[in-house]
């Protein structure tokens, strides 16, 4: 039992890390950063910014370079649904829902050998 808390914190610890790095990746991007792990009952958004007059929704994969196809297809469309209502949710919630809105993902790649560093990819208007 004491195994599986140890690999959740550590999954835990490595996906805040993940979204970390993709909030600065995406500040340096030009996206204006408004909400960061958006709670509600239906679930979470990861990152919710700007880009230009268009609000993103971004959902955040992190792993490390050996899994990084793993990553990207995680987000199937049972995934996609869950986003797609979270993100009618918070729109409601803001009066936004005639804003023009879109999906991306980023996917954060960690090293082992070098936990300094990472790679970072966008995937724009993902679905």
């Amino acid at each position: 039992m004491a195994e599986i808390e140890k690999g959740k914190k550590y999954k835990q610890l490595l996906g805040a890390k993940g979204e970390a790095a993709a909030a600065r990746y995406l500040r340096q991007h030009g996206y204006r950063i408004v909400e960061r792990n958006f709670r509600c009952a239906l679930g979470e958004l990861d990152l919710i910014a700007y880009k230009g007059d268009t609000l993103v929704f971004v959902e955040v994969r992190t792993n490390s370079p050996a899994f990084a196809g793993m990553a990207e297809a995680s987000i199937g469309w049972r995934k996609q649904r869950k986003l797609r209502q979270l993100a009618t949710y918070y729109l409601k919630l803001k009066g936004l829902l005639e804003h023009p809105c879109r999906f991306d993902v980023v996917i954060v790649l960690f090293d082992e050998e070098r936990p300094q560093s990472c790679e970072v990819r966008i995937i724009d208007n993902a679905f």
